[in-house]
């Protein structure tokens, strides 16, 4: 007993080390697992053979992530070309209508003021500048990265697929190599968790999906009523920002809303600022319901769990703390985890 738990513990040790250089056939081998479904159904619908059924399910795959991504290419590239039209317009307007007229006022005021006040107000300012400069530099740098990791993406990408499909044809003998070893109690402990895992995990990309659609809407209608153009890649932009650590819809409509409302243009400014009231309202009320539904927990053990997740962990809490839940019932109903009993 006791050398078995020290290799399950070696096990998990390595497991984890590794992790991070096998991510990628980790996603291949969990995409498979979510097409196996596809493939059986390809084998019982037309009596083909596994190598057959795995091709077309492969093929499939691809198709769809092709045409999801060429829509998205499109339509991202289309609404950059319409913005980038628009840009030095809206840059001028902003320098004529806001950044001027502050200027000047600024040059008023400092005239009044002593020497010293006016010597501590230059020094914020150029602080500010190469602040500014600096974030410019950073951001300009990142976005050089990203630019220059695109073919290591790819190779990546590629190994993927390759990995994915030929996981997908060995499947089977995989799951049979790996029974030899476990007692039929384990199987059957194996398959629950591996079930209610692989149903947790489907339902939290549809939950995700949901919540980002919802989102989109939402951002793709308020935009719409306050009569801003490039609607679609704003909303995009706002659905993105939202998913990503630390950031929300706040970081994109709340700066634009006080930009707007510093030109003059109280409509859009404060119309800004109330769909990303709403936006969050609306989200926040319907997250937990969302979460339960898809992840097979209840509202108020999906409500507690993000909460506290999000107060221990910040942003990854709103993914982790589902997810400890998840695999805590989960290792409870396949009695791995004894709860019984009484105070």
């Amino acid at each position: 007993m006791r050398k078995n738990i020290i290799i399950i513990l070696v096990g998990l040790i390595i497991g984890v080390v590794f992790i991070p250089y096998t991510i990628t056939l980790i996603l291949a081998l969990v995409t498979a697992l979510l097409l196996e479904g596809l493939v059986n159904w390809f084998e019982k619908k037309f009596r083909l053979s596994r190598v057959n059924s795995v091709i077309l399910a492969f093929i499939s795959y691809i198709l769809i992530l092709i045409g999801i991504g060429y829509q998205l290419l499109k339509i991202t590239i289309e609404q950059i070309t319409s913005l980038s039209e628009n840009t030095p317009t809206l840059v001028q307007d902003f320098y004529l209508s806001t950044l001027l007229p502050i200027i000047r006022q600024m040059y008023q005021y400092l005239e009044t003021l002593p020497s010293e006040v006016v010597l501590s107000v230059e020094n914020t300012i150029e602080n500010s500048v190469n602040s500014l400069d600096s974030f410019l530099q950073t951001l300009f740098s990142s976005a050089f990265s990203l630019i220059t990791a695109i073919p290591g993406f790819l190779i990546e990408f590629l190994i993927y697929l390759i990995a994915l499909f030929l996981i997908t044809l060995e499947l089977p003998n995989l799951k049979q190599k790996l029974s030899q070893y476990l007692t039929i109690e384990t199987k059957t402990r194996v398959s629950l968790v591996t079930n209610k895992l692989t149903s947790a995990g489907i339902g939290f990309i549809k939950a995700q999906i949901i919540l980002s659609a919802l989102t989109f809407m939402l951002a793709f209608v308020g935009l719409a009523v306050l009569g801003v153009s490039n609607k679609v890649l704003i909303s995009l932009l706002i659905v993105i920002v939202d998913i990503l650590p630390i950031l929300g819809t706040g970081s994109v409509l709340v700066p634009w809303g006080i930009v707007a409302i510093l030109q003059g243009d109280n409509f859009l400014g404060i119309g800004l600022i109330i769909l990303f009231v709403v936006i969050t309202v609306i989200r926040r009320t319907i997250e937990p319901k969302v979460y339960s539904t898809n992840l097979g927990i209840s509202p108020l053990a999906s409500l507690i769990s993000l909460y506290i997740g999000f107060k221990l962990l910040g942003f990854i809490g709103l993914f982790a703390g589902p997810a400890v839940v998840i695999v805590f019932d989960t290792l409870r109903k396949a009695n791995i985890l004894k709860m019984n009993f009484k105070i």
